[in-house]
């Protein structure tokens, strides 16, 4: 049958102006490994930090997934550097994040979300932490929580970023951390409609970090108070080191035993610039992939400490640092690790480890440096899980050619344009288009009739 013309030139161009939503596979955890829900293969965190303008960037106005223009963006570099993960500081959940977290999952990106803000009334306060852990606090947490449960490509939240950091928190913050991991799970587990992982984000110091990890790791066995997932905060490996020389060897003795997934919330020290990041061969080679589930670079834009891998001017456009290109090239040479992998790892040599989920183990009385002793209202939060609260759910929407385009130029580190169309490549569509519209551009495709 021959087609109508103009019928065709008008499916034509509608298909190739309108892009279908994002699909991508919600992340779990099984024992100590995030797993792909779907295929069931481990998931690995290639990634970045991402708050661009730093805590000043949210504002009643915006945050770093409300502008979809910056978004494009800074995808199109995220898919630059061949990334599946970025982390998220800080957001106004009263803001519209829908084109952002699509056009994220459309090309293959999850997002690690801390709850917390800078704002006033938005963050606890680590060292008079009663002071802060009230009503109007959580339901900032809880509408951060429920609006970004709805899409698939949220990984998981941290409860917290380096809360206990000196003696003073040790003593005053460990138990409301807890109880704040508790509410977040047992807020999710009664208003969102899929299992979402939330964590702790741990400061870079040895006299709290591992027995920290071991308070959150454990359960009183009343309440579901035990982290999903640990992020460590190291900057430790500088330069040219190796896996002994820098102690990502101790690093992993560290955590060995641990039931639950670590990875490196942040990582990348800036002592040596421009950074080589040849600690990214190694974090997912056979010495740490059994134990470690990858990581994220420390950060994306350059700010007043010097971390950044680019520089964004004040008219937005991107000027990429030696730092993003050497980063780049170190992400390009890893392969993530498959399920095989790690069979044949925990296999070798007799090791018999187990792969899958383990007992929660029971919290013990004391924790070397942290007081555990303090007792938080459990009533805080409970007229809020009970009725939930009042927020825009977040959900996938259509995606057009106009969404997906960077506005902004972007040069590399000695000047010259970006070889890229900056466009976000999708590579996890959701096939929308109508078996009508499916026939017409089949023709299409085959000369215009059948």
């Amino acid at each position: 049958m021959k087609l109508n013309t103009q019928l065709l030139t008008f499916v034509t161009l509608s298909l190739l102006h309108r892009i279908a939503s994002a699909f991508v596979h919600p992340i779990g955890i099984h024992g100590r490994f995030f797993i792909d829900t779907v295929t069931r293969e481990p998931f690995y965190i290639k990634g970045v930090d991402y708050q661009p303008g730093g805590s000043s960037a949210v504002s009643d106005q915006g945050d770093p997934l409300s502008n979809p223009a910056t978004c494009a963006r800074d995808i199109v570099l995220f898919q630059e550097l061949g990334i599946n993960t970025i982390r998220v500081y800080s957001i106004n959940p009263d803001l519209n994040h829908d084109v952002c977290m699509t056009m994220l999952a459309s090309a293959g990106i999850y997002l690690v979300l801390d709850v917390n803000s800078p704002l006033p009334g938005q963050h606890l306060n680590r060292y008079e932490p009663w002071t802060t852990y009230n009503e109007a606090y959580l339901e900032h947490v809880f509408k951060v929580v429920e609006q970004f449960s709805s899409y698939n490509n949220t990984l998981g939240f941290f409860a917290g970023n380096e809360i206990v950091n000196d003696k003073k928190s040790a003593r005053n913050s460990p138990v409301f951390i807890k109880r704040l991991v508790a509410d977040m799970k047992t807020y999710i587990s009664v208003h969102s409609n899929r299992f979402v992982p939330v964590g702790y984000s741990a400061a870079d110091d040895l006299q709290y970090r591992i027995s920290l990890s071991k308070y959150l790791e454990c359960s009183d066995g009343s309440i579901n108070d035990a982290v999903d997932f640990y992020g460590v905060n190291s900057y430790q490996w500088c330069g040219e080191q190796t896996f002994y020389t820098s102690g990502y060897d101790v690093l992993v003795r560290d955590y060995e035993e641990y039931i639950r997934p670590v990875f490196f919330s942040e990582y990348g020290c800036n002592q040596i610039s421009p950074r080589l990041f040849e600690e990214v061969g190694t974090i997912y080679s056979t010495d740490m992939i059994g134990v470690f589930s990858g990581g994220l670079v420390y950060e994306f834009s350059e700010e007043p400490n010097n971390y950044g891998l680019v520089e964004i001017a004040a008219d937005g456009n991107i000027r990429l640092l030696v730092d993003f290109e050497n980063l780049k090239a170190q992400y390009a040479a890893v392969d993530l690790p498959t399920g095989k992998q790690i069979a044949d790892l925990y296999n070798r040599d007799g090791n018999k480890k187990k792969l899958g989920a383990q007992a929660i183990p029971e919290c013990e009385l004391e924790y070397q440096s942290l007081d555990v002793s303090k007792v938080v209202d459990d009533d805080v939060a409970s007229d809020l899980i009970k009725n939930g609260v009042d927020i825009k759910l977040g959900k996938y929407v259509t995606l057009y050619d106009d969404d997906l385009l960077s506005p902004y130029n972007i040069s590399n580190s000695d000047g010259t344009p970006l070889k890229t169309d900056y466009y976000v490549k999708i590579t996890h569509p959701i096939d929308q288009i109508s078996e009508y519209e499916a026939l017409r551009l089949s023709q299409i495709q085959n000369g215009g009739s059948k």
